[in-house]
Parts: C-alpha cells; structure tokens; sequence
C-alpha cells in the first residue's frame, strides 16, 4: 500500500487515482465513509503506529478527550 502524506500532518492519507477517485487496494480494512466522513478502523491506527490524539472512534490505544 502506497501512502502519501500532507505536508501540513503527519497522518498518511488515502491512495487516490489522478481523477480523485480511490485505488484498488485493502483500504476497506483502514477506513470507511459515513455521511461524508472517512472513518479511520482500529487496523489503520495500528498501521500507523502512533494516537493522534484526537479522540478518534476506533482509537485502539484508548485515547479519551475530556
């Protein structure tokens, strides 16, 4: 799985194809969409190797905000 990264964040973003749309890869088992939102799984967090701290939904390292 190739990952890109924003310059402005050190979260990997989604493989896109050049006309915007999503490329043939496991990245059901890393997010979903739900009313717009891309939705981060607990297998992607784990990819990733690190909390975000940003309270997500699925956060396996148990990250609560207050």
């Amino acid at each position: 799985m190739r990952i890109r990264k924003n310059k402005n964040h050190k979260t990997p973003l989604p493989n896109l194809n050049a006309d915007g749309s999503q490329s043939e890869s496991n990245d059901s088992e890393d997010y979903y969409y739900e009313k717009g939102f891309m939705i981060f799984t607990a297998t992607y967090h784990l990819k990733r190797g690190y909390c975000c701290k940003n309270a997500c939904r699925h956060c396996p390292y148990g990250f609560k905000k207050n």
